[in-house]
C-alpha cells in the first residue's frame, strides 16, 4: 500500500489562500455569507489534501435565479488559479443542448482526464430530468456517464472491443498506406538531377508526423501523459509503439480517475422554490420573500429532485446542498450601494468629477429595480437606466463648464432628478421610474376597488387567525391594477383550512357588500379557485369529512368516482361563503376603513392593520415573515412550550 506523503508547509499556505478567498467572495457577493462559508469548509479537504480523497466530493448549489450561484463558482475558480483545469457544462436531453452525448468526452476534449484535481460544474442542471412531469421515463436520455461520475469518480474509456478494433484500423491503414507508396516508389523513375519526382508522396508513413488532429484523438483514445503538442510531433512509428506498450500493459482499458474532481451542481428547482414563479412581481416585500426561501430544507430539495430524477439517481446528488434564500431588502439596498460606489469612483477616475449620490436616488433605483425572484440582474439593469444614463447628460455639461462636483437627488414630489453642479448651477431633469409609471397608471375607481377586496382578505385574517398580515398592496406595477395580501405561513389542520378558505372568499365578499353584487368583479377568481383546492383536499385527501374516509385523488378503478364529491365541496363552499358574508357584516365599519388608508397609501404593513384593528377593539398579533402560525400541540401533552 502508497504511503501518501503530506507536506505540511503546502497545506499551511493553501489554508491561508483560502481564508483570503473567503474574504474575497465576501467582499463579491451579498447575503450569502453562510453559503461561502459552508461551501469552503466542504471544499477544504479537496484543497488541501486531494491525494487523500478516494472518490470525489459533489456540492450541490439550489436558488432562484440571479442569486449568483454561477458567479460564485466561476470567481471560486479564478481565485483558486483553477481557470486551465476547469470544466462548465450544461447537460440536456435535447440536441440544441451539447454536440456531445457523454461526460467523458466533454472531459477528455478539456484534457481533464489524467486523474489530477479539477473543478467541473454542471450548470442548469434542472434541463436534464429523467422523470417527464407526468411521472413516466424519459427516453432515450444523453449523458447517461454522468450517474457513474457522481457514484464513485471512475468513467469507463471505450469497450475492449472499441479500443482493439480503434489499434487494430490504426496499424492496418498505415500499412497499406506504406504498401500504396511502395508501389508509386516503383513505377516513380528519377529525373535528370537524379532527385525523386514525387518524393514527398514516397516518404515512409510511419515516419511523418502524426500532426495536431490525430495527435489529440489518440490521446484521448489511449491517454498518453504527454502533450498533445508533443505528441503532434512524435512519428507515426513512434506512436504504434506507445498503443502497443498501452495494451500490453492494459492502460488502455482501465476507468479515467476523477476521485479527486470537485464536482459542483447547480440548478434552479421551481418545485422547491414555489414562488420563482412570481418572476413579475416587485411590490412584495424582499423580506418575505426571503422568509419563505430560508424555510427550504434539503428534504424538499430532495423531493423537487425525485420529481425529475428516479430514486437511485436523486441518491446520487449526496447529501451536501447549500440552499440559497432570496436576497433580503438589505440585501440589495447593499447592492445598490456597492454599484454606486463604483460609479462615483469612475466618475473621479474618469473626468475629475466629484460625484454624491443622495438617499432618495438608492430608494427610486429599488422602486424601480429590485424584482425579488429574479436575484440581482434587474438591479444592475435599472442602475444602468436611472442613475449611469442621466449621469451622463450632467457629467457633459460639468465637462464643458468646468465643474468639479456634481451633487444628484431625487425629488418624489416634483418627479424629477436634481443635480447641483459645482456650487451654483442647479439642473432638474423631469424623470419617473418605469416602474412607478405602472404604478401610477392605476385608475383611481380601480384603486378603490382593489382595496376593498384586499382589505376583505386582511379582515378576514385578523377576526380568524388574530394575526395581522405581512402586507397589503393596493397599487402595484402591473397594466391591470391588482393588489395582494401576503399571511403568514399556516399550519395545516382541519380547522385552520376551513379558516384559509373563508379568508380567500372575504375578498370578492367584501366587494359585494360595500359595491353591490352588481358591481363585484372578477378578481375573485384566483381566490375561488384556491378556495376550492383547499375543499377538495379537505374532503378527498385528508377524509375531514365524515362522510368520505377514503383518499378520492387516487386512480383506481376500485374506489368511488372521485367526482361523486363534488356535491359535499360545493355544498361545504356554499356553508362558508355565509359565514364569510356574516363575518364581514359584523366587521362593515373595520372593513371600510383598512379600505380608505389602503386606497389612500396603495399599501400597509402589519403594523398600519394591527393599529386599525386596535381602534375597534380586536387584536391583531404583529409577527416576522418566517413566523408559523400553530396549535400549541405541546399543551395537551402536559409538556410546557419553548416559545
Amino acid at each position: 500500500m502508497e504511503t501518501i506523503k503530506i507536506n505540511k508547509a503546502v497545506i499551511k499556505e493553501r489554508s491561508e489562500v483560502l481564508e483570503q478567498i473567503r474574504v474575497r467572495l465576501k467582499q463579491d457577493f451579498v447575503g450569502i455569507d453562510e453559503i461561502i462559508d459552508n461551501l469552503l469548509e466542504y471544499i477544504r479537504i479537496w484543497y488541501l489534501m486531494p491525494e487523500i480523497l478516494t472518490r470525489p466530493i459533489v456540492v450541490c448549489l439550489w436558488g432562484m435565479t440571479g442569486v449568483g450561484k454561477t458567479d460564485l463558482v466561476r470567481k471560486l475558480v479564478r481565485y483558486l488559479d483553477y481557470q486551465d483545469r476547469f470544466v462548465e457544462v450544461e447537460l440536456g436531453n435535447s440536441d440544441e443542448t451539447s454536440w456531445y452525448s457523454s461526460v467523458s468526452t466533454i472531459l477528455s476534449m478539456n484534457e481533464i482526464v489524467d486523474g489530477k484535481p479539477a473543478i467541473v460544474l454542471f450548470d442548469e442542471i434542472q434541463r436534464f430530468n429523467t422523470i417527464e412531469p407526468d411521472g413516466s421515463p424519459v427516453t432515450n436520455t444523453k449523458f447517461t456517464d454522468f450517474w457513474e461520475l457522481l457514484s464513485d469518480g471512475r468513467l469507463a474509456k471505450r469497450t475492449r472491443e472499441d479500443l482493439d478494433t480503434y489499434l487494430n484500423s490504426y496499424l492496418h491503414n498505415q500499412r497499406q498506406r506504406k504498401k500504396e507508396l511502395a508501389k508509386v516508389a516503383a513505377t516513380t523513375h528519377p529525373d535528370d538531377s537524379g532527385s525523386s519526382g514525387n518524393s514527398s508522396n514516397t516518404e515512409d508513413p510511419m515516419q511523418q508526423e502524426v500532426g495536431l488532429w490525430e495527435a489529440e484523438n489518440i490521446k484521448k483514445m489511449i491517454g498518453l501523459d504527454e502533450d498533445v503538442l508533443d505528441i503532434a510531433e512524435m512519428t507515426k512509428t513512434q506512436i504504434l509503439e506507445k498503443m502497443l506498450e498501452a495494451k500490453k500493459r492494459k492502460k488502455i482499458y482501465e476507468p479515467v480517475d476523477h476521485s479527486r474532481t470537485l464536482i459542483l451542481i447547480s440548478g434552479n428547482l421551481d418545485e422547491a422554490f414555489r414562488m420563482a414563479i412570481q418572476t413579475s412581481e416587485s411590490d412584495v416585500d424582499a423580506d418575505i420573500f426571503h422568509a419563505f426561501t430560508k424555510k427550504i430544507t434539503q428534504v424538499d430539495i430532495k423531493n423537487a429532485l425525485s420529481r425529475k430524477f428516479r430514486p437511485e439517481q436523486v441518491a446520487r446528488f449526496g447529501n451536501i446542498h447549500l440552499i440559497y434564500g432570496s436576497l433580503r431588502r438589505r440585501d440589495f439596498e447593499a447592492l445598490i450601494a456597492t454599484e454606486i460606489k463604483k460609479i462615483v469612483a469612475k466618475t473621479y477616475d474618469r473626468f475629475g468629477i466629484l460625484l454624491t449620490v443622495s438617499d432618495n436616488m438608492h430608494r427610486l433605483i429599488y422602486r424601480n429595480g429590485v424584482f425579488p425572484v429574479q436575484g440581482v440582474r434587474p438591479v444592475f439593469s435599472s442602475i444602468i437606466d436611472i442613475l449611469e444614463t442621466n449621469l451622463s447628460k450632467f457629467a457633459f455639461e460639468a465637462i464643458m463648464n468646468d465643474y468639479d462636483r456634481i451633487d444628484l437627488d431625487y425629488d418624489f414630489d416634483k418627479q424629477a432628478i436634481v443635480a447641483r453642479l459645482g456650487a451654483e448651477l442647479v439642473v432638474e431633469l423631469p424623470y419617473v421610474g418605469r416602474i412607478d409609471k405602472i404604478r401610477q397608471s392605476n385608475l383611481e375607481a380601480v384603486v378603490a376597488n382593489v382595496s376593498v377586496h384586499e382589505a376583505g382578505h386582511a379582515v378576514a385574517y385578523v377576526e380568524l387567525f388574530g394575526l395581522a398580515p405581512l402586507q397589503l398592496k393596493s397599487k402595484v406595477a402591473s397594466s391591470y391594477a391588482g393588489g395582494f395580501t401576503f399571511p403568514h405561513q399556516i399550519y395545516e389542520t382541519r380547522d385552520n383550512m376551513i379558516k384559509k378558505i373563508m379568508v380567500f372568499l372575504a375578498g370578492g365578499l367584501a366587494e359585494d357588500l360595500i359595491f353591490g353584487e352588481e358591481n363585484a368583479t372578477v378578481g375573485r377568481s384566483n381566490d375561488r379557485e384556491n378556495a376550492t383546492i383547499l375543499a377538495m383536499d379537505y374532503i378527498r385527501v385528508h377524509g375531514f369529512d365524515s362522510s368520505f374516509q377514503a383518499n378520492y385523488t387516487m386512480e383506481s378503478q376500485y374506489l368511488m368516482d372521485k367526482f361523486k364529491t363534488d356535491k359535499a365541496v360545493e355544498e361545504m363552499i356554499t356553508t362558508l361563503v355565509a359565514k364569510t358574508r356574516a363575518l364581514l357584516e359584523a366587521n362593515v365599519d373595520f372593513l371600510k376603513t383598512v379600505s380608505r388608508q389602503l386606497m389612500e397609501s396603495g399599501s400597509m404593513t402589519a403594523k398600519d392593520v394591527a393599529q386599525v384593528a386596535e381602534s375597534f377593539g380586536k387584536k391583531a398579533e404583529i409577527h416576522e415573515e418566517g413566523h408559523l402560525h400553530v396549535f400549541d400541540y405541546t399543551r395537551d401533552l402536559g409538556v410546557k412550550s419553548e416559545e
